[in-house]
């Protein structure tokens, strides 16, 4: 037999959808266009059913092949009518399997990819079905021997369980639904006519019909768009429990989409809250006589789990239980849509009076960075979603190619986004390799503006007032109290700057006098160009943000010369120890033992310490930082280099699906790599020795568990010792030399 596939798919990391393109045949296929008269279509996900004509290019009397979370008595009746009709129009022959109940039987969660090509091949024809499965079970052992017999008894149990789950629907005699269209469009008609028009086209796979003239002319495209896409992807979400909850705002800060949110509020906001809109009274002493509520987005949620995971809060009634736990997605739609909305529309906490040093309080901060498409649990854009409530609303970003370029700001929706005054991160990507370059850029062109901002502003110190240009220029904006006063200020400058333009116009006309008319004239130029340049007064924040693989290696020379320059930039190195976004390959920040692509037989050279080579200039803020293992560490760390006047640099640990771990306690595998000494807290801050106090600050502990105890837990070194076990032994002892070593040089320079 011949084959022939082509796979159309977007670049979502979660919930990602995917068409392939197959054609077998006897003979050598040579198509050159997509199939668009199908014998046999397989959806997936169920979701789809709501969003794509799925039944359109299916041919009279094929087969339809569809993962539903319904019985086989039940899944009729929940279809669509306009399906229902071409399913009985076409004559076609419907199978029903609830793929993720096999996947969780057996052991494999939510992947459900093996359970949906066994059901393939038994219903395609393709091949003899016993011949087909031989083959898959042949390719379960060959793909996945190397992770672990474990992993390979799961996929085996998977295949061996799905046909005896795959139904075929009798249609026959069943009743048609009262619905008649499917909802092709996700998108809410409150939507800007610009994301309704041209984003809904594209989000609706109809982008091709799009014509040039809908594009923007400078490519530009606006920010917070990703709100409007509701995806629905998670099979569970997690649900609050108000009696239990402490309040501590772990859950809030760990979630990688920004769909778990806390704010306090008046208790008279409450009356018009929906029926299920939960609350309860706030424990924070700040925060006496309030109402405090945590809310989750149930149809932006990927299910990961993370904060169950990190949830200090146990029930005492209900041990298995804690103060977030998962529950079905699809009940719990409708009324936690409502609740969301309800939610956004009470008021955020003023930013001002929040200590920001508390994590509870400071993620009362409104996130800009929301609903990516990035993996469900990822380990990035947690710090992401930080740094953008910390500074978003003054922050412009330089992103790298990788992950977070592609989860940061692909087509057709936006994550970034702005507060209700409008103000957000200006976000751009250039290339790869030089990513660092392009960032000081920005800082060079900011710095600039502001410069002649305050040259012309001293110049019109006696048309604006004395005392409002001092306060300006002086102003040393280094909190939120600052940054809001400083917005004040140059709010009023602007607006006697447009008075001032008013009346030199009117001056204009009614004097004659020449040389007034050139004094008036050159004042009204000199108001006009500042008020183009005015919001540079207020201090912006410039974010140059990549991965390991940028920074450790192919944009490290641009990185080197940034730190050089002595420019009041932010580097943020989202380090996964690999590749992530292009498969998984070796970078320098791989550790050593890890098998990646480029190291299969493990990587043999110890890992690059990018935060010691940066500390060697002396005038750079260093912090290296792990959510999962000190919360409160990052939290300061990030306050600290952004404050910090010079170049700073955050190395923080992201863990990876392309780790070989459980998503869903991941935070746990962020941890055991602090508590192994493989992964090091610490501050470097300069302006310590002003005080005459080390600069370096160790903020983790000795190690306390022996490094290879840390790498079992990680497929990425695990699965060494089935393929390597003579290498896998030496590299772990080396591993744990470099452990040692590190740890005591470290220990050595901070002074402990």
């Amino acid at each position: 037999n011949y084959a022939q596939g082509y796979f159309v798919y977007d670049s979502k990391k979660s919930g990602s959808v995917t068409v392939s393109h197959l054609r077998f045949g006897s003979q050598p296929i040579r198509a050159t266009y997509l199939v668009n008269r199908a014998n046999f279509i397989a959806c997936h996900q169920w979701e789809f059913v709501e969003k794509f004509p799925l039944l359109k290019e299916i041919v009279p009397g094929g087969t339809f092949l569809l993962n539903s979370p319904y019985s086989q008595d039940e899944v009729w009746n929940q279809l669509p009518r306009s399906l229902q009709e071409q399913i009985i129009q076409k004559q076609l022959k419907f199978y029903v399997i609830n793929a993720y109940k096999v996947a969780r039987e057996a052991g494999m969660g939510g992947r459900i990819n093996t359970v949906m090509q066994v059901c393939f091949f038994a219903l395609a024809g393709v091949l003899p079905r016993e011949q087909a499965i031989a083959k898959i079970k042949q390719s379960i052992r060959k793909t996945y021997g190397k992770k672990g017999d474990e992993i390979v008894a799961m996929n085996i149990k998977a295949v061996d369980a799905t046909l005896e789950h795959l139904y075929e629907v009798a249609y026959g005699e069943l009743d048609l639904n009262p619905e008649s269209e499917i909802q092709t469009s996700q998108l809410a008609d409150t939507a800007p006519a610009f994301v309704r028009d041209v984003l809904g086209k594209i989000i609706a796979r109809e982008g091709d019909d799009l014509p040039v003239s809908a594009m923007p002319v400078d490519g530009t495209f606006p920010t917070g768009t990703a709100k409007w896409e509701k995806r629905n992807i998670a099979q569970e979400i997690p649900v609050w429990d108000p009696d239990v909850c402490v309040q501590c705002g772990k859950c809030v800060m760990v979630c990688p989409h920004s769909v778990i949110r806390s704010k306090v509020y008046e208790p008279a906001q409450l009356e018009t809250a929906p029926a299920t809109f939960k609350n309860v009274d706030a424990r924070e002493h700040d925060w006496k006589g309030l109402k405090f509520t945590i809310q989750v987005a149930p149809e932006d949620c990927t299910g990961c789990a993370l904060c169950i995971d990190v949830c200090p809060a146990k029930n005492k009634s209900q041990p298995k239980l804690k103060a977030i736990n998962m529950q079905p997605q699809y009940p719990l739609r409708e009324p936690e849509r409502e609740n969301w909305d309800f939610f956004l529309n009470l008021p955020n906490p003023d930013r001002a009076q929040l200590k920001l040093h508390k994590i509870n309080q400071q993620q009362m901060e409104e996130p800009l960075f929301e609903f990516s498409g990035a993996c469900a649990g990822c380990g990035e854009t947690p710090y992401l979603k930080l740094v953008s409530q910390l500074f978003g609303d003054r922050m412009v970003v330089a992103n790298a190619t990788g992950c977070s370029s592609i989860y940061g700001g692909n087509l057709p929706t936006t994550p970034w986004t702005q507060n209700a005054e409008g103000r957000g991160p200006a976000w751009s990507n250039s290339l790869f390799e030089d990513n660092a370059e392009f960032g000081l850029g920005f800082r060079v062109s900011i710095d600039k503006q502001t410069h002649i901002a305050a040259d012309l502003l001293g110049q019109l110190a006696p048309f604006v007032g004395e005392e409002l240009a001092h306060s300006i220029l002086n102003n040393a904006q280094k909190d939120e109290a600052d940054i809001y006063e400083q917005r004040q200020k140059v709010g009023l400058l602007k607006q006697r700057l447009q008075e001032m333009l008013v009346v030199n116009g009117s001056l204009l006309m009614e004097q004659g006098d020449e040389q007034l008319t050139i004094n008036n004239q050159q004042i009204t130029n000199r108001a006009k160009q500042l008020l183009t340049l005015a919001d540079n007064l207020v201090k912006k924040s410039v974010w140059i943000i990549g991965g390991d693989g940028w920074a450790y290696d192919i944009g490290f020379g641009g990185l080197d010369h940034v730190l050089a320059s002595g420019r009041n930039v932010n580097i943020l190195v989202l380090d996964t120890e690999v590749y992530s976004n292009t498969g998984g390959q070796m970078s320098k920040a791989t550790p050593r033992a890890a098998v990646a692509k480029f190291a299969a037989a493990g990587k043999p050279a110890r890992k690059k310490d990018l935060g010691l080579i940066a500390m060697t200039y002396g005038n750079v803020y260093v912090a290296s930082v792990a959510l999962g293992a000190r919360d409160e560490q990052t939290l300061r760390a990030f306050l600290e280099a952004e404050a910090y006047d010079g170049p700073s640099l955050i190395i923080a640990y992201s863990h990876c699906i392309a780790h070989g771990i459980n998503m869903a306690t991941a935070m746990q595998n962020q941890k055991a790599a602090v508590d192994a000494g493989r992964w090091l807290l610490y501050r470097f801050n300069p302006e310590r020795t002003q005080q005459g106090e080390n600069p370096l600050q160790l903020d983790s502990h000795a190690p306390k568990i022996p490094v290879e105890q840390e790498m079992y837990m990680e497929n990425r070194f695990k699965m060494l010792t089935k393929s390597h076990p003579e290498a896998a032994k030496q590299l772990f002892a080396e591993a744990q030399q470099d452990v040692d070593t590190r740890w005591q040089l470290y220990k050595h320079l901070a002074g402990k």
